[in-house]
Formats: structure tokens, sequence, C-alpha cells
């Protein structure tokens, strides 16, 4: 008897273990299986990626153009939560351009470029060139002891297009570029050696279209250079290519390592690989994406007979990829924002250089203050519009002003904005403000990017009589699901009620202006004359699905 009680009790207590057991594999397996990253990885515009790892970090670094301060660097622990944790610049300053000059031009579409990231002997490299002509369009090189900065301009040099740094291992340094160019430079990186440059492979006779953004690497003693290529004829569609060889002059050979379409939308290529700690590897590659702009997406990279073939099983880009590690805090590059803080949070930019002057997060604690800084005829020329990037699949942004102090002639307000923008204007004539809802389209010259005319139709205009306490809250609510890209717009007298403005905006891209996805843009400019001001109270975001 006492025999079986025993026997009952151990079997009790190996039933108790097995279903524990069991219950941990399973919460374990749930925890796995619920981390994971939703393709696209980062469904903004986050365009030519460069990626590298330090440590267990990752550091990011995208194209933002016109936007300042600009070269945004993220950083993550898992792939899955990316925030921004600084600039390499704050401006650019050897052109008015960078200012929104009505006569020498702007840079919408230019600046900044494919920035190259990396990290050698503890500090962290930058090199970047503003796709421009002549003395714009020269080569930086940036250095910092952290990615988060403060950055130091190291030299300038002539200009390389879609450029990739690299530093070998014996501590040479190079600079690969355009199709299949390299030329070595010095070792304080002050210049090119002269004499150096080197065709390192030729262009294949099947390689008609698109062939460049350079990333080179070294894994295993061999030189990886990562490409795009895209043949506009019929049956050809844009791919990532790879060459590689033993000896960094050559020669090369090259694979295809990704041609993959995905979501619904074009096939996807330009971006780079990463390794982790662990030894396994990344591929990091863009989309485009229509309204939202050029979307990030992560992958498997399987090396395979010496070649980083990206992609499953079967070569294409996942929906899903398991995160790398569970219980990182969720950050985002989007945020809403109070303005309690005396710094403006990095997840902001200016559309071109901002006149630091006629903005202020002090002079109103809680506040945001813009500032009429110059008088403008429209939005496409007015200084310190506060831009974040749009998300999808839906995202809401949402301001509240303080219209108490606006002037005569000023128009302030929450927009859509891009070289083809919907805008939610409040605009003081005399003493009485009007909400308006247009549609502005701007028109740029080829070359020097000046707003030779914006085209401007109103949508609804709605007159703003009943208004207290000179407040006024105005909405976005963005939809980037596939083939949708859609902006819808609000307006509320006291942030309960909201009334809608207008009907439905479809967002667009195109790389012949402004080369970017839709921004939420916060402005408030001038007509007649400057001195008026709005104060932004907070900007309030969600993404949703």
């Amino acid at each position: 008897m006492k025999t079986n009680i025993v026997l009952s009790i151990a079997l009790m207590l190996c039933a108790s273990t097995n279903m524990q057991a069991q219950n941990h594999a399973e919460s374990k397996h749930e925890n796995i299986v619920t981390n994971m990253i939703d393709n696209p990885m980062l469904w903004a515009d986050v365009p030519d990626p460069d990626i590298i790892r330090v440590g267990d970090t990752f550091y990011l670094v995208s194209t933002t153009m016109h936007l300042m301060p600009g070269a945004p660097i993220m950083k993550s622990k898992d792939l899955k939560n990316w925030e921004t944790v600084g600039y390499i610049f704050d401006k650019l300053t050897d052109s008015p351009k960078y200012d929104l000059s009505p006569t020498e031009g702007t840079v919408y579409g230019r600046g900044q470029w494919a920035t190259s990231l990396k990290y050698h002997k503890g500090k962290f490299y930058a090199l970047l060139a503003p796709n421009e002509a002549g003395a714009m369009g020269d080569t930086y090189i940036f250095t910092a002891d952290k990615a988060e900065g403060p950055w130091k301009q190291v030299s300038r040099m002539r200009h390389f297009h879609d450029c990739s740094l690299f530093f070998d291992d014996d501590d040479r340094v190079y600079v690969v570029y355009g199709t299949g160019e390299m030329m070595e430079l010095k070792q304080d990186l002050s210049d090119v050696i002269e004499g150096t440059h080197r065709q390192i492979f030729k262009r294949e006779a099947d390689e008609t279209g698109l062939l460049e953004g350079s990333r080179m690497i070294k894994h295993n003693g061999k030189y990886y250079l990562l490409m795009i290529s895209h043949v506009y004829a019929p049956g050809r569609h844009r791919r990532e290519v790879c060459y590689r060889a033993d000896n960094i002059q050559g020669p090369y050979e090259k694979a295809t390592i990704l041609q993959s379409e995905f979501g619904g939308f074009s096939y996807e290529a330009q971006g780079t690989i990463v390794d982790t700690q662990d030894g396994d590897w990344y591929g990091i590659i863009f989309q485009d994406r229509g309204g939202v702009g050029r979307v990030l997406t992560v992958m498997p990279c399987r090396w395979i007979d010496g070649w980083p073939m990206l992609g499953d099983e079967e070569g294409r880009v996942p929906d899903r990829v398991r995160a790398l590690k569970n219980g990182e805090p969720e950050t985002a590059i989007v945020k809403a924002d109070d303005f309690s803080k005396d710094k403006l949070g990095l997840h902001w930019q200016w559309n071109h250089n901002p006149v630091d002057k006629a903005w202020s997060l002090t002079e109103r604690p809680g506040f945001l203050r813009l500032k009429t800084a110059r008088v403008v005829p429209n939005l496409y020329l007015a200084p310190n519009t506060l831009t974040q990037r749009m998300e999808g699949p839906k995202c809401t942004g949402a301001v509240v002003l303080d219209l108490s102090k606006m002037k005569d002639g000023d128009v302030a307000g929450l927009a859509a904005f891009n070289d083809h923008s919907a805008v939610m204007a409040v605009k003081k004539v005399s003493k009485k403000l009007t909400l308006e809802l247009s549609d502005q389209q701007v028109r740029l010259s080829q070359r020097e990017k000046k707003v030779e005319n914006v085209e401007v139709k109103v949508i609804e205009t709605v007159a703003l009589q009943q208004l207290k306490q000179q407040k006024l809250w105005l909405r976005i609510d963005a939809n980037f699901v596939p083939r949708t890209d859609i902006a819808t717009f609000s307006y509320s007298l006291d942030g309960k009620e909201w009334t809608k403005i207008g009907g439905e905006f479809r967002m667009g891209f195109d790389w012949q202006r402004f080369f970017m996805g839709t921004k939420f843009g916060i402005f408030n400019y001038a007509t007649k004359k400057v001195g008026g001001y709005v104060d932004v109270d907070e900007f309030t975001y969600n993404k949703h699905q």
C-alpha cells in the first residue's frame, strides 16, 4: 500500500513536471512566433540603406535629400525596433539653394544621397555626395566616436555617385562608385590618391539599364560588391546583383542574388547585407511603394557556394522574419510629440535649412512656436516647414494650433506634403480666419530646381467664426494599404468632434521632383509681412492596421 502511494506521488510529480515543461515550451514557442518582424520592416520612406553592426547594435543610415538635419542614423538591437539617434549634419551651407532661394533655386530631390556608413578601429565613418553638379556635388567624409554624434567633417573631394566607403584589412581605404569604378583614398581620408582610378569590372552586354547603388563588404577573404540592376526591357525586372573577387582589383564574377516582387508591388533591389553576433546574415533591401515612399524589407541571407543569396528558400522576400531577440523595448522612427522638451525631437526634419531664429521651444514652454521668417508666395518657398514621415499600412497625425498671433496674410496649417500636396491651411485676411483645403502641385526647373509655379486648386473653404480661444485641431488620416495611397482630412473646434473637409486625396511619388514619400508637414508663413506666429500645442500620432 505504501509502495503504491509513493508510486502514485512519483507519477503525479512526473506528470506535473512534464506539464510545466510543455507549458514552458509552448510559452517559449509562442513568444518566438509572436516576436516577428512583418515586412516591410520599416513601412516608411527610408531609401538607399546602409547598415552595419557594432557589438550587439545595428546602425542604419538613409537618404533624406532636402530635409534637415540630414543623413539620419537609426539603431536597433533586434532589427524590429528602430529609433533615430542622430544625424550626420545639421545643415548644408555651401549654396543658397539649401535655404529655398527664389532666385538661385532649391535642392528638392537633390541634397544628401546614398550615404555609406562604416566602423573602423573604434570610429564611425560616413561618406556621402549630394546629387548635384559642380562644387555642390563634392563628396563629404565625416567621422564620429559614437554613431549618435557629434559628427565632424574630415574632408571634401570630387563627386562619387552612389558610393561605398571601404576599409580593407591592411588599412588601405577605397571608394567604390558609379558602375564598377574605384579609387584609393589617402590614409587620413583627406583626398584620393591620384592615379589609382580603376574600372574593376566592365558592364556586361545585357546590362543596358540601371547598375549602381554600390555596397562593398569583405567576407572570408573575398570582396563582395552589391548593386541594383534594372534593364528597362520586356521581361526584365529590377534585381540585386553581386560581384565578387579574391582581389579588390579583380577579376570579378557576377551572380543575381535577389529577383523578387513583394506584397503586390514591384521587384525589390538596392541595399546591403549584415551579420549578427551569432554569425547569421540578413539582407536589408528597399522597395518602391508609391505615396509612402521607398520602404525597407528584411530577409535571410544564406551563403550558397560562396554567394550571399537573399530571400527565403525559394529566393523570395518573406512576409515575416523572426526578430533576433526578445524583450527589446518598442521604439519607432515616427512619433507623437507634446513639445515639452527644450530640444526638438530627432524624429523631426525641416524642409531645407531652417531659419533658427524663427522657431522656439522655450519662448512658451510646452509649445512649438513657428514664426514667419520672410514673405513668400507659396508653401514650397516657405522656410521652417517641419516634417515627419508617414507610415503604412495606415496612420493618423494631428496638430493643435494656437492661431491668436497670426497677422494679416499669414498662412498656417498641416499638409500631406510632397511635390503634389494636399494642404489644410488657416488663412488670415484682415481680422478673419478661414480654413481652406487645397490641392497643390509645384513645377520645378530641371537644373536648378527653381520653384517656377505652384498650381493651386481650392477644394473646400470653411469660415471660422465659431473658433473659441483661437485654437484649432487639424488631422490627416493616411491609408497606404497596397494600391490605396489615400489621405483624408478633418478639423475640430474642441478636439472631440471632428468634421471632414474635402474628399479623398491620392498621394503619389515622382522621382523627377521630390523623389520622396509624402510627409506630415506643419507650416506657418507670411504672404504680406513678417512678425506673426503660431504655437503648436502638440502633434498626436498613431500607426494602425
